[in-house]
């Protein structure tokens, strides 16, 4: 079985600094570190290579620097990787990330699943992963929280709902975004620390992919950012002092006083 996780790399702190210009996020000199959510995606990956056997490959697009992001996966337990890097690239919406990833894929061996975070934490758009699927023109289903089965050219999976779970049954080959509630990602070993300084990175760049160049970047981005910035922090707040049964009367009274009640 092949695996293919995509993942990110993100920064690592909240305090980032936006570019006036472009509306895009300053990533130079800031301490970066690989979205969360795609850890998840990682140890489902390794724990369905241990299961089935086969091989992944972790793919990224993004700076040079995120080679550290692949190399940690690496040290999880992935077997290959891949960084999609050109400055072609830079400025890209979520159509556009997801036009580039989509090609680069192409550019593999054949693959049985793809798996992403359900989102990452420096956008929260959720988009990249169903649009990489779309212009693959493959399956995908998104909040997975359990792989039940892989057989016959087939995946049932538990999709997590409010009230629940859907159980879903997919053809492969196909992309799922996966939810924290599916594992506890493991701890890099030993053996996979020092198999990932050793490894090679595969460098794909927009002539490597063929990429249609009016298709990338901020030129290619059908989306534009108009304004960013940074909410005020809240002020104000009232404690209300005494017992359980005090402070309750207290807030009605101040609710009431408030005319939300």
């Amino acid at each position: 079985m092949n695996i293919i996780v995509l993942i990110k790399q993100v920064p690592a702190t909240t305090d980032v600094k936006i570019d006036e210009k472009t509306g895009t996020l300053k990533r130079e000199g800031v301490e970066a570190q690989v979205n969360p959510f795609d850890l998840y995606a990682v140890e489902e990956a390794v724990r369905l290579k241990e299961k089935y056997i086969g091989k992944i490959i972790v793919l990224t697009m993004g700076p040079p620097q995120a080679e550290k992001a692949l190399r940690e996966c690496l040290a999880m337990g992935c077997d290959e990787a891949v960084l999609v890097s050109d400055r072609e690239f830079a400025g890209s919406d979520t159509w556009a990330t997801a036009y580039t990833l989509s090609q680069a894929i192409k550019k593999l061996e054949n693959y049985e699943i793809i798996l992403c975070g359900k989102q990452a934490i420096d956008g929260d758009t959720a988009q990249v992963g169903p649009g990489v699927a779309e212009m693959l023109d493959i399956p995908h289903i998104a909040y997975v929280k359990k792989i039940e089965k892989i057989e016959n050219q087939k995946i049932t999976v538990e999709r997590m709902m409010e009230d629940g779970y859907d159980l879903i049954e997919s053809p492969v080959p196909c992309l799922l975004t996966v939810v924290k509630e599916i594992n506890n990602p493991r701890l890099p070993s030993l053996r996979g620390m020092m198999f990932s300084k050793k490894a090679e990175i595969k460098h794909f760049t927009a002539k490597t992919i063929e990429a249609d160049k009016t298709k990338l970047g901020i030129a290619g981005s059908p989306t534009n950012v108009m304004k960013v910035f940074c909410p005020p922090p809240r002020t104000g707040g009232e404690r209300i002092a005494g017992d359980p049964s005090e402070q309750a009367t207290k807030l009605i009274i101040k609710l009431k006083e408030m005319k939300i009640i």
